[in-house]
This record gives C-alpha cells, structure tokens and sequence, in this order.
C-alpha cells in the first residue's frame, strides 16, 4: 500500500468516526467464511456497518478525529474490526447473539455517544443501553400515565371538580 493510499484510508476512517457516534471494535479472527458471511448478514438485518480495519490506520484516524477515544487504541492488537451504527446498543446485541453460536467476536471497546467503554466484559453493559428513540418512548409513557389519570378521574368523578379530587385521592391513597 503506498503513502497515499495509507492516507486516503486513514481520511475516509477519519471521516467515519465523525459521522457515527457509535462504533464498536470487535476481533473476528477465526471466524471461516460462512461464519464470517452470517456474522455480515447479521449486521446488515441490524442496520449495523461492519469493516476489517487495520491497527496502525485507525489509530492514525482515531488521532485525527475530534472525538476523545480515551483508552479504545490502547485495543488495537490483532485482529480488528469496526462496527458502526445508529443505535447504540445494536452491534452488542449482533455479538451477543452470534455468540450463541461462536467464541467470536470479541468486543474490544465502544465509543457510544462520548462514553467509552473497554473489554468483552462490558458486552452486557452495553446490550442494556437505551436507544434514543426507546428512552423517548418511556418519557412520553411517563408523561401519558398522570394525564390518563385526570381523564379518568374525570370521567369517574361525574365530570366535576370535586369529583376529580375525591377519584384522584382515592387512587393516590
């Protein structure tokens, strides 16, 4: 590979890393072929990018980037690839589901909207992680359960005051 292709690559990397706030670095060495091609399809269905990447280029791409990686270089040995993704928790739940399967991947780290985390034992930690769109979810459940309430006190309480207050405390107590 000549200076200037090792350059193109460490500037596209160096541009992925910008536009993803999520990136795993995983070790799927070992995996043959079929394994390798089902653990990509897997990726693919979740809407998750998967690239082999080498060690000393993502380190480079890591350097130029805006973003703190914390300890995450301190992962680039071996084998590695990088998973990209829009949804935080999706490439912990690919590995954790192709583990079933396989010894393989390993997670070496994640970078997940700034916060950092290193080693295979945080794989749990990160399947847990909320989306985006499902804490909303629960915010806007939250917010939903005391204005049925009213609604139903309301409704209950004969449409009056202090219907509505006697339903309310009666529910509260």
């Amino acid at each position: 590979m000549t200076r200037e292709e090792k350059s193109q690559v460490i500037q596209d990397l160096t541009a992925q890393l910008a536009d993803n706030a999520n990136i795993y670095i995983a070790d799927i060495s070992g995996l043959n072929a079929g394994a390798t091609s089902d653990l990509r399809r897997a990726c693919f269905k979740a809407n998750v990018k998967l690239a082999v990447v080498k060690n000393t280029l993502l380190e480079k791409a890591m350097e130029a980037s805006d973003k703190d990686f914390g300890d995450l270089p301190t992962t680039l040995k071996g084998n590695t690839s990088v998973m990209y993704s829009e949804t935080g928790n999706a490439p912990a739940k690919v590995i954790k589901a192709f583990r079933k399967k396989s010894e393989k991947p390993l997670l070496k780290g994640a970078f997940i909207e700034e916060a950092i985390y290193v080693g295979d034992d945080q794989l749990d930690t990160l399947v847990d992680i909320k989306s985006r769109e499902e804490l909303i979810g629960d915010i806007v459940g939250l917010l939903q359960s005391p204005a049925k309430n009213v609604i139903s006190a309301l409704k209950s309480g004969g449409n009056t005051l202090s219907g509505l207050v006697k339903t309310l405390s009666v529910r509260e107590g």
